[in-house]
């Protein structure tokens, strides 16, 4: 799919959509074997009326395991205080919003917002810029594997080009996609070769994309990737990337509003010198 060029890394086992819909199919068909059912204390009557809300339920407890995230997260960003390029570490309490406080050395303190799926609500547009942040970034920690990354980076983006052009708050100044699978046979990652070790993981570099300013008299944002934030190359640099070369592991977001307002996105990740892919709607 062509939105899968927003990020170079690929899943290596999403399943076929025939094999979905067949899962599909049997779990709607297990309402006519009583058989079955009755082993399980259920009359067919009880499945069928249970089975929207249970299918709620179990997309409900996978959202809300926030846990093995903000773990993930604290292990990260303590990485980089570890290694010399932040001084401090704020991490949110429990039922906070989850922003966690890095003093950076060079910059100041930078907002890391953690997220889970880029193709929602609270995962793209739930969020506000803290005043005390020189710069902000949203981390999208997510390990579902119905999409490749790259198309779950596209719909994240499109539902943040709608805050961008929309809406009258301070914008973020990028967006990470990351976390424990990258890197691993079930999400294959081209930058591997500079994998650096956190806790007990061994992970590659995240995939960085550098978002636009705003400026309301203009009608293209970024569209060549020239804006430049500090915190993306201090980040690479955790994973062994001197910072002559971190703008090519650095990715960018681009708007522009073209004729009869058509509105377009660009999205580019590199992941080395001449290794770029790119998304434009």
């Amino acid at each position: 799919m062509e939105t899968d060029e927003a990020a170079p890394c690929r899943h290596a086992g999403i399943p076929p959509a025939t094999v979905v819909d067949s899962v599909v199919r049997l779990v709607e068909n297990l309402g006519t074997h009583p058989g079955l059912l009755a082993k399980h204390g259920l009359t067919q009557q009880e499945f069928s009326n249970a089975l929207p809300a249970a299918i709620e339920q179990i997309r409900g407890r996978r959202s809300a395991a926030t846990g093995a995230r903000q773990e993930f997260m604290t292990i990260m960003l303590q990485g980089l205080v570890d290694r010399g390029i932040a001084s401090a570490l704020e991490v949110p309490k429990s039922g906070a919003d989850a922003v966690y406080r890095l003093t950076v050395d060079g910059i100041g303190d930078v907002a890391v917002i953690r997220k889970g799926a880029p193709d929602g609500t609270q995962g793209s547009v739930n969020w506000n810029v803290p005043d005390w942040a020189q710069e902000t970034y949203l981390w999208w920690v997510f390990d579902g594997m119905k999409r490749n990354p790259g198309s779950e980076v596209a719909k994240g983006v499109s539902r943040l080009r709608k805050v961008f052009l929309t809406e009258d708050r301070k914008m973020l100044d990028g967006v990470i996609f990351h976390n424990d699978l990258c890197g691993t046979p079930g999400r294959l990652c081209p930058k591997n070769e500079y994998a650096a070790d956190f806790g007990d993981w061994r992970l590659p570099p995240p995939c960085v994309y550098v978002m636009p300013d705003h400026d309301p008299d203009a009608s293209s944002w970024n569209w060549d990737g020239a804006t430049r934030r500090k915190f993306p190359g201090l980040l690479l640099g955790a994973f062994g990337i001197p910072a002559e070369t971190a703008p090519l592991f650095t990715g960018h977001v681009g708007f522009r509003i073209g004729e009869r307002k058509v509105k377009r996105t660009v999205i580019t990740s590199r992941f080395g010198p001449a290794n770029a892919t790119t998304y434009r709607s």
